[in-house]
């Protein structure tokens, strides 16, 4: 089960026929740039398909929008999963119970092939093994809280404690057992830059990055090292909380966040994303000017190595740090948002 890993387009040809031929099996799954309109479209959109030579192809909205497209207002590409996958995933947290068959979706209004390949597109997994994860969770949190195997079993809705504890030790490579840890909860935001992966517990948020930015398998596999804990599809309240403050950010009405943190670097990447966020909203610095912030001038390439490893993007605002000579430096989520971040901030600032 990979939460991170995006589909692959095919070649540009067969993409381009695709195209031609407004294939829906590739709905959600590929995406048209138009070098000679700047949007980016999705498979049947009714607008007139562009020659070969003004087409780029991408395996998802997000890579559209980072390469410099703007959506389609005909066909909406960014958002029109979204209905779909809200009510699936109220599905699973209203009824933990049900088994996920086409015949049960089916009695729902919903074609299997469907939500899977929604799910797939956006989460990397089937609408089935997300159900799964889910019900696992909830009985890991179970566990977690002192409750016994039984009652976790019950939980997660399984008949059989043996096939619950197959699934539970397939997923997490253990057996279940009492005062086990709690799982950290994955979750993706959509926002007006792209897609954002979010991860969290009840507690603080850890991770917050946008899904195609550099090094982002890095950024996962070194949190679940460091945590030592599962990470599950799921929402918490800080979850909520951040969801609620990222939407006022992107309108220019919040310029200071609330969500609690938890950070996990060393004791210099701790002091200077400490420093990045008193970096004030709407200004910038250099990796100088920073460096001499934490009383270490000499250290700017230390400094730029803590801002490349900074997990919880916007809220550690390592945008808001440029090269000495004005020029916008580096930035993992692409130097075209780090622009429109800074932009932004700027406009918010100044009304």
């Amino acid at each position: 089960m990979d939460l991170l890993s995006p589909s692959k387009p095919p070649n540009n040809t067969a993409c381009y026929e695709i195209f031609r031929e407004k294939d829906l099996a590739y709905d959600g799954h590929l995406f048209l740039g138009v070098s000679s309109t700047g949007i980016f479209c999705r498979p049947g959109c009714p607008a007139r398909l562009p020659k070969p030579e003004n087409c780029a192809f991408y395996p998802s909205a997000d890579a559209a929008l980072s390469a410099g497209y703007r959506a389609c207002k005909r066909c909406h590409p960014a958002g029109g999963d979204m209905t779909l996958i809200k009510q699936l995933i109220t599905l699973v947290e209203d009824e933990p119970e049900l088994k996920i068959t086409q015949a049960a979706l089916a009695k729902r209004g919903i074609d299997a092939s469907t939500a899977r390949r929604k799910f797939l597109t956006r989460f990397g997994m089937s609408f089935a093994d997300y159900a799964r994860a889910r019900r696992l969770g909830r009985a890991a949190q179970t566990l977690a809280k002192g409750g016994s195997v039984l009652d976790a079993q019950l939980d997660a809705g399984f008949d059989s404690p043996s096939g619950f504890r197959t699934a539970y030790a397939k997923l997490f490579g253990t057996a279940p057992a009492k005062g086990q840890a709690t799982p950290l909860s994955i979750d993706w935001i959509e926002t007006p830059m792209g897609r954002m992966i979010i991860i969290a517990d009840e507690a603080a948020l850890y991770l917050l990055e946008f899904t195609n930015r550099k090094n982002m398998r890095r950024q996962f596999d070194r949190l679940r090292k460091i945590q030592g804990r599962p990470v599950l599809p799921g929402r918490t309240e800080i979850t909520e909380q951040i969801e609620v403050e990222l939407a006022a950010y992107f309108k220019g009405e919040l310029s200071n966040f609330e969500t609690p943190l938890a950070t996990s670097g060393t004791s210099f990447q701790r002091q200077t994303w400490e420093a990045l966020q008193k970096i004030p909203h709407g200004e910038t610095r250099s990796y100088a000017q920073l460096a001499e912030m934490i009383g270490k001038p000499s250290a700017v390439r230390a400094v730029a190595s803590a801002n490349a490893n900074n997990g919880l993007a916007l809220i550690i605002p390592c945008h808001r740090v440029i090269a000495k000579d004005g020029s916008l430096g580096g930035y993992a989520g692409g130097l075209k948002r780090k622009r429109d971040l800074l932009d932004l901030e700027k406009n918010a600032t100044e009304l």
